[in-house]
């Protein structure tokens, strides 16, 4: 088989097995189980606990001792069988430690994946930075096509979401096995020091104000990625409580309609190197956050039909935008303004920062804070068939009280049980509104001035 098409392979499986169930796990947590904001938020943090330590520790082992394809099959297949036993826990404290084990072995499978790629181009005498790029492309595609196939099949809210991408882990675990070699490096000295080991050397460049400030604005700039990956799919199916939109396409569909957001990603890369070289590395940054105000803005008044519908669309679009043009932007600002002995760890402390201590305070901060301002309690049918802009007895909203909230009408009007409503408006609102705090700020507080030339390293 050609080497390119293995490789694109590898990277189709690699993030078909998170696509499978990352956007659509909120739907099993609050439509199936029905458990509460805070812990889920603790739950999506997983991701960012393991981002923080796993990848540090599989990178030196892939180092010094261990084949890169090897460590990667093993992590793989122990990532598809801890997420068989996911489904099964039977509360969200369970449920969080399981999840935690997940991260801990599929986190560090992703800059492997890139590692291992990287080092069979460069051993086959094919340019990294040219044959990469296309490669990587059908990583966003498989994390696509898995999350249609959740959708399609049915399985958004119920435990086979997880299955699937559990199948798919084992196998692509056993297929990295038949990918060329590739063994440890060896490229550090076994008798340095032990910060120079663990790549903590670039830990040094908090000490630069402006770079300081980059990396304190990539931790908070990574918490508002970590909101739409949660909630974006829940939100779209939770239309389904209004008795008019709960038949609807976005309702049936909503994890395909979130597709348009990865769709988004791979045409805005393509943008990202006109933008940089006209406007430079601090006015793209800046063109992203606002780009995240708009993500959320547009979801805060998207509703299932009309107008509503295209701003939903609109929302997935911007997405593109806000994600690609601070990630690469940001990478571009690392790579250009350290010192090449760190630049290495100088981006995996960048990547630490977004997917690690971001994604920790945002799942937690957003779990929270949902919970405590933005989810409404209800207690009599007259408040909740107003709320859902419907009559009391209507028939479709009856069924839904029963199927979704498990709660019945007392003959005085009152409710079997609380139902609780999360006030999406509200949460999208407070969400766009940090985003835009956060813009202004950088705006002020980031100092970079702009060289054309910096866009040349684009690709490095």
């Amino acid at each position: 088989m050609n080497l390119k098409l293995r490789l694109t392979i590898l990277s189709f499986l690699q993030f078909f097995v998170w696509g499978a169930w990352l956007i659509t796990m909120a739907n099993f947590w609050f439509g199936t189980k029905h458990w509460d904001g805070t812990q889920f938020g603790a739950v999506f943090g997983t991701m960012g606990i393991a981002s923080i330590f796993m990848p540090t520790i599989t990178g030196i082992i892939a180092d010094r001792w261990v084949n890169a394809e090897r460590i990667f099959s093993v992590l793989q297949i122990l990532y598809g069988i801890v997420l068989f036993i996911l489904p099964h826990t039977g509360d969200p404290n369970s449920f969080f430690y399981v999840m935690l084990a997940a991260m801990c072995f599929y986190m560090p499978t992703i800059a492997l994946a890139n590692s291992i790629s990287y080092t069979i181009l460069k051993n086959s005498n094919l340019d990294v930075v040219k044959d990469f790029p296309p490669i990587r492309v059908w990583g966003t595609i498989g994390f696509i096509v898995a999350m249609w196939i959740t959708n399609l099949t049915g399985n958004k809210a119920t435990e086979g979401q997880f299955y699937i991408g559990g199948v798919v882990a084992i196998l692509l675990g056993i297929y990295a096995l038949t990918l060329p070699k590739c063994p440890p490096q060896k490229l550090i000295d076994i008798n340095a020091p032990l910060s120079e080991q663990l790549g903590l050397n670039a830990f040094k460049l908090f000490a630069n104000y402006k770079t300081a400030l980059f990396f304190l604005f990539s931790m908070l700039l990574g918490a508002a990625l970590q909101l739409t990956n949660a909630y974006g799919d829940v939100f779209l199916s939770e239309f389904a409580h209004f008795p008019k939109y709960a038949d609807s396409f976005v309702v049936q569909r909503s994890t395909i309609i979130m597709s348009i957001s990865q769709v988004s990603e791979t045409l805005f890369i393509l943008a990202i190197p006109f933008f940089l070289k006209k406007f430079g590395i601090k006015k793209v940054m800046l063109m992203s956050m606002l780009a995240w105000v708009l993500r959320f803005g547009f979801f805060a008044y998207g509703i299932p039909e009309g107008y509503g519908l295209a701003l939903i669309i609109l929302s997935c679009i911007v997405y593109g935008m806000a994600f690609d043009f601070f990630n690469i932007s940001g990478s571009l600002f690392v790579e250009t303004t350290t010192d090449k002995k760190i630049r290495s760890s100088a981006q995996g402390l960048f990547m630490m920062m977004t997917n690690g201590f971001g994604a920790v305070f945002g799942s937690y901060m957003a779990g929270w804070a949902i919970d405590k301002f933005f989810t409404r309690e209800f207690t009599n049918v007259s408040d909740l068939s107003a709320y859902l802009e419907t009559t009391p007895d209507n028939r479709t909203f009856l069924e839904i009280l029963k199927n979704s909230f498990n709660a019945a009408v007392n003959s005085d009007g009152t409710l079997s049980s609380i139902v609780m409503v999360k006030d999406w408006q509200n949460i999208w609102l407070s969400f766009a509104a940090y985003a835009l705090v956060l813009a202004i700020l950088f705006a002020l507080l980031f100092k970079h001035k702009h060289d054309p030339k910096e866009v040349a390293h684009i690709n490095h």
